[in-house]
């Protein structure tokens, strides 16, 4: 995307067309200006033009551009914080509507998937959350633990049924979560937009907004080529904001993450790694992320970014990672490498702020943005209906606050990485 091969990789490679659309020329009116091409913005606007708002999305780039369209793909329910953990960040009302909203919140994706008919290759059959030794074993089943008591259908595998489901002896045992899934990211992005037009929305790429001025109970947002006027603004840029909301990036430390995927796998191969088609991802600090996509594709992830050194680094120790769990793979031959960043607050839990007047957002999803970026825009398009008052929100109104040395802890957790997967996996 933009020419960049390393941006959106195997998703840019294999999801349908972006919807047509154009830079913002010349001033219009509108009721409710959206900005930002990703989950959250397109749901937003596909739920307003729906409810018959008249709705203009300006996305800087183009659609999907940032994290909605580099990311692994999987439909996690909830957040990375423990469930026990988020009413004592948040407080009991907040935390538990929090929670509720969270962990219903991949059904909502599947229902738009299949009322839209949003080619993204959706897999329905669950994540697992791979066990790393009795300690991560301690967490996944403590983690269970706690959203069973919430009603989620949850259960901790053994170490004999992992194997069998993901095809390597590697792990204690894994948290299978039936509500979750897997997905081309930004082929939904894109599905999203698409419905969004369709539902009657506008959407111009290649449109970021410089300013914003209020005059007579309005807000006027401008771009370099053109101006819309809206009673509302709806913020969904997250950590790709720049311009008059780029307050909303200074409160995130950004964390590289990349993903490979390899030639598709033979019938063989694939009757014995993942023949469920779950998404993975292990307890180490440092993660590994694995899934298969429509393709039979092997797509593997982990912490760091493709550039310089790392580069060379992190591909080097992804070979050798998956010749120790998947030894049948042999030389493993990756046709699509890329990289992006996910935007982590000090809580690891998201926002929402009111920047002004009218002017709302949800942010810091912590790599967990298509299930709450999703049910976040419909939040807060039910919020500009006057569905759901400000007090009956899943987050409380937050400051927006510029997190201390964010550019020092985003270089550290970068070379970091980068040192980690120099010297491990190694025989």
């Amino acid at each position: 995307m933009l020419n960049d091969p390393l941006s959106h990789g195997l998703w840019e490679k294999t999801a349908p067309p972006a919807p047509m659309t154009a830079p913002l020329n010349g001033d219009h009116r509108t009721d409710i200006v959206v900005i930002g091409g990703g989950y959250t913005g397109c749901s937003a606007a596909l739920h307003l033009a729906q409810a018959g708002a008249k709705v203009t999305v300006l996305e800087g780039a183009e659609i999907g551009f940032g994290g909605a369209g580099r990311n692994v793909g999987l439909i996690n329910a909830g957040m990375w914080v423990l469930p026990a953990d988020i009413p004592g960040v948040l407080g009991n009302l907040y935390g538990e509507r929090l929670l509720d909203l969270l962990g219903n919140a991949p059904l909502l994706v599947r229902n738009l998937v299949q009322t839209h008919g949003i080619a993204c290759e959706l897999e329905t059959n669950g994540t697992l959350h791979c066990a790393v030794g009795p300690e991560g074993l301690a967490e996944i089943r403590d983690r269970c633990d706690q959203w069973r008591a919430r009603g989620a259908d949850v259960e901790v595998l053994s170490a004999e049924e992992t194997a069998r489901r993901i095809g390597t002896s590697a792990y204690a045992g894994a948290l299978l979560d039936r509500r979750a899934g897997t997905l081309q990211p930004l082929a939904y992005a894109r599905g999203l937009a698409s419905a969004a037009i369709t539902a009657g929305a506008t959407i111009h790429s290649r449109s970021a907004a410089v300013s914003t001025e209020r005059v007579d109970q309005r807000w006027t947002v401008r771009t370099e080529h053109g101006s819309v006027t809206a009673d509302w603004i709806v913020v969904a840029s997250e950590f790709y904001s720049s311009g008059p909301f780029e307050a909303v990036r200074n409160e995130q430390v950004l964390l590289p993450y990349f993903n490979l995927a390899t030639v598709p796998l033979t019938d063989a191969q694939l009757s014995r790694i993942l023949p469920g088609r779950e998404g993975c991802w292990d307890t180490k600090e440092i993660l590994s992320s694995f899934r298969l996509d429509h393709a039979g594709r092997l797509v593997f992830g982990s912490v760091g970014a493709l550039r310089n050194g790392g580069r060379g680094v992190h591909v080097g120790w992804a070979r050798r990672a998956l010749k120790k769990l998947f030894p049948e793979l042999g030389t493993v031959t990756f046709e699509s490498e890329w990289y992006g960043r996910i935007g982590m607050t000090t809580d690891a839990l998201p926002r929402f702020h009111r920047f002004g007047p009218k002017v709302v957002g949800f942010s810091g999803y912590n790599g967990r943005g298509i299930a709450p970026g999703t049910v976040f825009g419909q939040v807060l398009a039910r919020h500009i209906l006057g569905e759901l008052s400000e007090a009956d929100l899943p987050l409380p109104v937050s400051e927006v606050s510029a997190t201390p040395l964010r550019q020092l802890k985003g270089a550290y957790y970068e070379a970091g990485a980068q040192l980690a997967h120099f010297s491990g996996a190694r025989f």
